[in-house]
């Protein structure tokens, strides 16, 4: 990592601009610990309370999560993430269930028509990663699993936007699908029309498949 010495007035401004070069440029990863602050004031030439000035406002943003007793973490690579994850921090599961449906079905279809062999071998990987889960009972590992299967399938779409966007949602997602899990009990979904449509490149099949996936989700919420 490569910080430069604040020189100008705003010290505070710059420290922010510095911290979000890190993030935006992916020195520091998503979920990343930074720093603390004693290091990084030593890096930037300035006081501490510099660096907690600027670390509070992103903090603000959103891009940052200071977590108690444990340090600062990368939440989001920019504003717009960070803003995004705030409003789902106040949504509610189901809110966050339609909204999942909207993007999920739209990235089954998309994938069915641009996946490439690795795309798919990918998919079947995630595929039976979750249900290896699933059989073994552990649900934390389920729904890890179960994310990543949705997130192969929206990287198969190759829409950049689209997997950034998945990307920002993955946290609240995190909590739907295990809101979801709870409702359905012992009910298990099966994914593989999913990936067997995108395999066979019927866009219309994975279209359905989603659909059908979510709508039972959503059922049995609303049931719950």
């Amino acid at each position: 990592m490569s910080l430069r010495t604040a020189q100008r007035a705003s010290l505070v401004d710059q420290v922010i601009d510095q911290i979000k070069e890190q993030i935006t440029s992916g020195s520091w990863q998503l979920h990343a610990k930074i720093p603390t602050e004693t290091v990084l004031a030593e890096q930037l030439g300035v006081g501490r309370n510099t660096v907690r000035e600027a670390v509070r406002a992103l903090t603000h943003a959103g891009l940052l999560d200071c977590r108690q007793g444990d340090g600062t973490y990368v939440r989001a690579t920019n504003e717009l993430s960070g803003a995004m994850l705030r409003r789902l921090r106040q949504a509610e599961h189901l809110e966050i269930l339609e909204v999942r449906r909207a993007l999920e079905v739209e990235a089954a279809r998309l994938a069915a028509t641009r996946r490439t062999e690795s795309d798919v071998k990918l998919i079947e990987d995630a595929l039976a990663h979750r249900e290896r889960a699933w059989e073994a009972g552990e649900p934390n590992a389920f729904v890890e699993a179960d994310l990543a299967f949705h997130m192969a399938v929206v990287h198969a779409t190759h829409n950049r936007v689209l997997l950034d966007l998945y990307e920002d949602f993955s946290e609240a997602l995190r909590a739907s699908i295990t809101a979801a899990g709870t409702s359905l009990n012992s009910t298990y979904i099966p994914h593989d029309a999913i990936a067997r449509a995108i395999a066979a490149g019927d866009a219309t099949a994975a279209e359905r498949a989603g659909h059908a996936c979510m709508e039972h989700i959503l059922i049995a919420l609303t049931e719950a």
